[in-house]
Parts: C-alpha cells; sequence; structure tokens
C-alpha cells in the first residue's frame, strides 16, 4: 500500500551541501526554487507518525528565518522557479521502531513544481524531513532552495546512533529531556540510551519496590512517574528514537541499599571509598546472597513491561572486587563453599539475570566488563556489548561473533575536560582532556577491522553524557555540536561514496551551519570559533608546516 502526504511551505533553503549529516548521494543543479504557503493535505495516511511529523515540520519551515554565516550578506537570490509543495510517500503503514528499521529515502526538489519525498517506512520519511527543512533557508521576505534540481539517496550507514544520558548523578527536567530529543532528531540520532539510575540516585517509579523512589529519589520533586516514562517513549517515538533503559546491576547499586540494606556489599565506606567502588558512594549487590539475583531479576519483570523497546541495557561495568572481598558474609559464604569464589559468583549472577532477562524476550545490551573482565560466557551471542575502554575492544568484540555498539572513553565521553569533581584534589579528571568536535569526528569505529563479517556486526556508536558535572543547565552545550559530529559519522560513515575521507577542514562550514540551526531551533549549542571563521570557511585552518 502506497500512503502519500502533501505539505506545502512559506517559500524555501541554503545549499543542499550544507545538509547535516551529509547524505550519502547528493546532486544539485544550479537555479534557485521560491515556494509559496499552501495548506497541508495529508491522503491515505492514517498513522500518527508521518502526520504529527509533517505538521511539525511544517511548523519549523514556515517559522524559520534561517541564513547560514556565510550566506548573511549574500543579497536576494532570483527564483527560476516555484515550489508548489512536498509530497511524502510511504509504502509502509508499519509504527514498529527498532533496531532494523529501515530509515531510508530520496528527495527530489525540481525547478518548478512538486518536490517529491519517498520511503520505506514512517522513519525514512522522518529523516527525510528534516534534510528537506535543512535545505530552506530566507530569501528576503521569502524563502527559496538553492541549487535546484536537488536530487538525494540517503540511509544510515549504521543503525545504532544514540546518546547516553545519566539523569542518576544529576537530574533532567522532562522539558530539558525533551529538547534534548528534539535536537537529536534534527541530527539523526536513533538511540535515546537512559541510564536512569546509579548509586546516587533513583528517581524513576517502581511499584514492585516503591520504596527504591520514595528513598532514593533525590527528593520528591525529582523523579519520573510512569506517566512520565511512556511520555518520553512516545515523544522520542514521535522523532524516530529508541528509548533503551539502564538498570546497572550488580555494581553502581549504592541507592538500592536504602531500600533494601540486606543484600549489599560495602554500603557507602567512608573515607576510604575508592578502595572498594569507581566513584562515591560505595554500594554493590552482594552476589553470594540469592535475594539479590531475586531483586535484580523483578527489577527487570518491571522495566521490561515499562519500557518498550526490544534491547534493555543490564550494565555490568566497574564492579570491584574489593567490596566482596571484604564482605564478611561473603566470606563466610565461600569458606562454606569450596571450590567457589567471588568470580564464580559474579559469573553465576551475570549467568542468571542474562537468562532472565532472555525469558522476556528483550535482548541484552550490556558494557564490555560482563564479558571481557569476569568468567560469564552468554548461552549465544545475540547480546549487544558496549565498549568503552579502548579502540580494541570494538575489535575483539566483533572477533568473537559479538554486536557491538562503541563509546570509546577517548572519543565519546562528552564530560571530560572539566578537571576533577572531587573537592579535595585539584587536578584532571581521568578521561580528561576534552573531547573536541574535531577528536570525536576522527574517530573510526571500524578501524583496523578488515573482515567484512565482522564489520557488520558493528551496528554503531553512542556518545555518552556522563552527568557528575553536568545538569540541565549545561546540557545543551555540552552535548551540541559535538554530538553532531558523532552523529554524521554514524549516518554518512566516515567515507564518501567516491572513497574520500571526510576531513574536520572541510565540514566544519556545514557543521558551523548546522550549530546556526540548531541554536535558532532553540538548542543552545556552544560556538565552534568566531563568528568570523563560520563566514570566512578555511580562513582559519592552522597553515601547513
Amino acid at each position: 500500500m502506497k500512503l502519500s502526504a502533501v505539505i506545502g511551505l512559506l517559500a524555501a533553503v541554503p545549499s543542499a551541501f550544507a545538509i547535516w549529516p551529509i547524505p550519502q548521494t547528493l546532486e544539485q543543479g544550479n537555479s534557485n526554487t521560491q515556494a509559496y504557503w499552501v495548506n497541508i493535505n495529508v491522503q491515505g495516511y492514517s498513522g500518527n507518525i508521518v502526520n504529527n511529523a509533517v505538521n511539525r515540520y511544517r511548523d519549523i519551515i514556515n517559522r524559520e528565518n534561517f541564513l547560514a554565516p556565510v550566506d548573511y550578506k549574500r543579497g536576494i537570490l532570483k527564483p527560476n522557479g516555484s515550489l508548489q509543495g512536498l509530497t511524502v510517500s510511504v509504502e509502509s503503514t508499519d509504527e514498529t521502531l527498532g533496531i532494523d528499521t529501515d530509515e531510508s529515502y530520496t528527495l527530489d526538489v525540481p525547478v518548478d513544481g512538486q518536490a517529491m519525498l519517498n520511503a520505506k517506512t514512517p522513519y525514512g520519511a522522518l529523516r527525510g524531513l528534516e534534510t528537506f527543512s535543512q535545505l530552506i533557508s530566507t530569501n528576503g521576505n521569502a524563502k527559496v532552495i538553492a541549487n535546484t534540481p536537488v536530487h538525494i539517496k540517503d540511509a544510515p550507514v549504521y543503525t545504532h546512533r544514540g546518546l547516553l544520558f545519566d539523569s542518576a548523578r544529576n537530574y533532567y527536567s522532562l522539558a530539558s529531556i525533551y529538547r534534548t530529543l528534539d535536537a537529536m532528531s534534527y541530527n539523526k540520532m536513533n538511540v535515546f540510551h537512559w541510564h536512569i539510575v546509579d548509586a546516587q540516585s533513583w528517581p524513576v517509579e517502581s511499584r514492585t519496590f516503591p520504596d527504591l523512589q520514595k528513598n532514593g529519589a533525590y527528593s520528591a520533586q525529582q523523579t519520573y512517574s510512569y506517566n512520565d516514562v511512556n511520555n518520553v517513549i512516545a515523544y522520542a517515538k514521535e522523532r524516530g528514537i529508541r528509548v533503551i533503559p539502564e538498570f546497572d546491576v550488580p555494581g553502581h547499586t549504592y541507592i538500592v541499599g536504602l531500600a533494601k540494606p540486606d543484600i549489599m556489599s560495602c554500603l557507602n565506606v567512608q573515607p576510604n571509598w575508592a578502595d572498594e567502588a569507581a566513584e562515591p558512594p560505595s554500594g554493590q549487590l552482594n552476589i553470594a546472597n540469592p535475594d539479590s539475583i531475586d531483586f535484580a531479576n523483578k527489577i527487570v519483570d518491571e522495566y521490561t513491561k515499562l519500557f518498550t523497546d526490544q534491547v534493555y541495557h543490564l550494565g555490568g561495568d566497574e564492579v570491584n572486587r574489593n567490596c566482596w572481598n571484604n564482605d564478611p558474609t561473603i566470606q563466610t559464604y565461600l569458606a562454606t563453599h569450596p571450590g567457589e569464589s567471588v568470580e564464580s559468583l559474579l559469573a553465576n549472577f551475570y549467568t542468571q539475570t542474562h537468562n532472565h532477562l532472555e525469558t522476556t524476550g528483550k535482548t541484552a545490551y550490556t558494557w564490555e566488563e560482563t564479558l571481557f573482565h569476569s568468567n560469564y560466557v552468554p548461552s549465544t551471542n545475540n547480546t549487544i556489548l558496549q565498549v568503552w575502554i579502548d579502540q580494541t575492544s570494538v575489535q575483539k568484540a566483533v572477533a568473537l561473533g559479538y554486536r557491538v555498539v562503541s563509546s570509546s572513553s577517548d572519543a565519546y565521553y562528552l564530560d571530560c575536560g572539566h578537571g576533577a569533581w572531587l573537592p579535595n584534589f585539584d587536578g584532571n579528571s581521568w578521561c580528561d582532556p576534552f573531547k573536541t568536535w574535531m577528536h570525536i569526528y576522527n574517530y573510526d569505529v571500524a578501524a583496523n577491522i578488515t573482515d567484512a563479517g565482522q564489520k557488520k556486526l558493528i551496528l554503531g556508536t553512542e556518545v555518552a553524557a556522563w552527568s557528575e558535572q553536568i545538569d540541565e543547565t549545561v546540557i545543551d552545550p555540552r552535548l551540541w555540536p559535538r554530538a553532531s559530529a558523532m552523529a554524521e559519522t554514524a549516518w554518512s560513515g566516515k567515507t564518501a561514496s567516491d572513497g574520500h575521507v571526510r576531513t574536520t577542514a572541510e565540514v566544519a562550514s556545514r557543521l558551523h551551519e548546522q550549530r546556526f540551526r540548531m541554536v535558532g531551533r532553540g538548542i543552545n549549542a556552544e560556538p565552534m570559533q568566531p563568528l568570523w571563521c563560520a563566514r570566512n570557511p578555511g580562513s582559519c585552518n592552522l597553515p601547513p608546516s
């Protein structure tokens, strides 16, 4: 069944070569097309995803008066034709959003007449609408699409283009989450990895263990109800973004001890917390206590129902063996169970929780330590590994046959570069220095992987906004436009279709334009350079040595 929607504009956009992320195939002419306002006419499509997106992008297009910095003094372009509207055709009514969702589209803008956007799924239509909106710039009292006719054929290189959003270290309002999801959609990102709880707080409602939120939220106002979560999931889906929750076990769980101290080890050891945890407060589930496994499995039961995505993140990172080695209850258990050890208990914990997740029909997503730093061996290689320690982790994961998402701390940790957050240490943080957008753009997740089968196991990449030193007052400039740099390499790839490897020098002008576009849409993205540099592409490059 072929479905169509017609969207009209006020008028129509800058050079298509300024699109971010850059399309796989893009052809342009040398004419200019002006557009006029027409009513939106949706025909044959009964689903909300495309209908709502059409309304949303119509409003964006007609509200914006965008002109790229490089064009501030370009004058009025003379149109060669007029655009009567945009016809959006979608092959499928299926609004399922998952790891294999097709996001491809083609877009044709003529010199004169009707533009056409064709997509296989509603989510391909979303991506095409974003591209179309980026073609439009102000032209005096009207709008224009320059360099028509335009032909674009586009699809992402990687299916996972994500952001880890940590709402446990510091709390974020729903408004700031929605704004972040908007910005992600402007960059064609499609995974919101919600690191919703951690050692410091448990802000999300639990109906299985109500005391988790009651005792673990920072305040009664800094919480997320079931209804809040459902609204975030719905808002994200409208923008083609999956919401993957993370409930980390068995480490990073001090906050659980405020509700269930009987299943915990090394609760808030002070002042020597660093002996038993990666950061304060210390606390891990007691892996010798069957009740801790029961607790973890009941958390899985509850939140796999609340969060609708096929993928569920079980955490598994940064466990500290000293926490368990120094726990007298664990040592008593080991003394009466010859042949067992902390390592065997940890492997059993992972086995029990991962096997239980499998019974829910969900796919396990886990930090690399679960497999690489323990004796745990999954029953299948369906598990998705999130790697962060170094580049070799990607190579190791795919060599073992696992699907992988890279959040390399050397490239994608956006919290780094602000020094230590421990008040009695005047020095750098463990992951300094600051990761510039250039450094992020230059990271190649597939580096040194030559086997085609192994490359197919790379699902994509994910920047991380760990929130020890971030909250909603600074989240926009910490994310943007640096996350945009990752978004392009994950959508477009590092290499153009002609084999050319894109450089930061040549993409800077487009990223400038994307940054200014986001600012115009209410995203407080930080500046990349003085405005003079944005106005004069290439003039601020470091001279060749």
